[in-house]
């Protein structure tokens, strides 16, 4: 693992480094805040996701995170959205290729032997992080927006058990019936509808739902509506009796203004959770 830069941050570290991914055969950089807490002993970790055309970097400087976890005591994971490199397959389009991995294993060529992201964050970082750094593993919160809310939902929904809550800003809720989706895994997985479902949220709330409570913010104004398809996770939550909360933010539209906003909020949802 190799150390891009450290700065201090609300009395703890926010660091950026790079490692060798096995899951997705190339170099990836992630960012880490650790509050002061962690200098005695583990603390417990919330992921961050991020959406198209990000890097780990969004988030890390927009998002005004590190405060709100500093104050509870909370370790911040930014990891990035895609492989990326020489020999990385890539397309024009802003929302194909790199920036836009969809936190899913693709299965077809040319994105097969690096677009594994549901593996790197399933097993790969964790596994690192857990092993380099103060952490405690065995309390973990997931959180994302858009295409990362989208990957939050349907990792916190495959993997039952691994996380203490989910929560996310204006997600992909419901991509097998989106441009933002339909485009990808067709391109991803193949048109094999079946492959899809266990990355759609909406799909998989309505069969199996979540155990951990859940907080979802959507901006009222937000201009990408018709793509993220709130409404149906918010009729599946409804209709699987889901524990959760669903907000629809009046005036607020699709950007880091919105995420900050409500991070606050978000953040403390977490730390309930996390400290129950």
């Amino acid at each position: 693992m190799e150390l891009i830069s450290e700065n201090r941050c609300f009395d703890g570290m926010q660091g950026v480094y790079r490692h060798a991914s096995a899951a997705t055969r190339c170099d990836m950089t992630f960012g880490l805040f650790l509050p002061e807490e962690a200098r005695q002993g583990p603390v417990p970790v919330l992921w961050y996701l991020s959406g198209l055309t990000c890097t780990h970097e969004n988030a890390m400087t927009k998002a005004g995170a590190q405060g709100w976890a500093a104050e509870q005591g909370i370790a911040l994971v930014f990891p990035d959205t895609s492989p990326r490199g020489e020999g990385v397959a890539d397309d024009d389009a802003y929302d194909l290729g790199q920036g836009a991995g969809f936190y899913v294993n693709a299965t077809k060529t040319p994105w097969a032997p690096h677009f594994r992201m549901w593996d790197y964050l399933a097993e790969d970082l964790p596994a690192l992080i857990g092993s380099e750094f103060s952490l405690d593993m065995d309390r973990q919160a997931i959180c994302g927006h858009s295409m990362g809310g989208h990957g939050a939902l349907t990792l916190a929904m495959g993997l039952p058990g691994r996380f203490t809550s989910v929560s996310a800003f204006a997600p992909i809720a419901n991509p097998s019936a989106s441009d933002w989706g339909r485009k990808q895994f067709s391109a991803y997985l193949g048109e094999d509808k079946t492959t899809w479902a266990p990355h759609d949220a909406t799909l998989m709330m309505r069969e199996k739902g979540l155990d951990v409570p859940v907080l979802i913010d959507q901006g009222g104004s937000d201009q990408f509506l018709d793509l993220l398809r709130p409404e149906a996770l918010s009729e599946a939550m409804v209709a699987r009796r889901q524990e959760g909360n669903f907000r629809v933010q009046k005036g607020y539209d699709h950007s880091y203004f919105f995420i900050s906003t409500f991070m606050e909020d978000h953040v403390a949802f977490h730390a309930e959770a996390l400290y129950a």
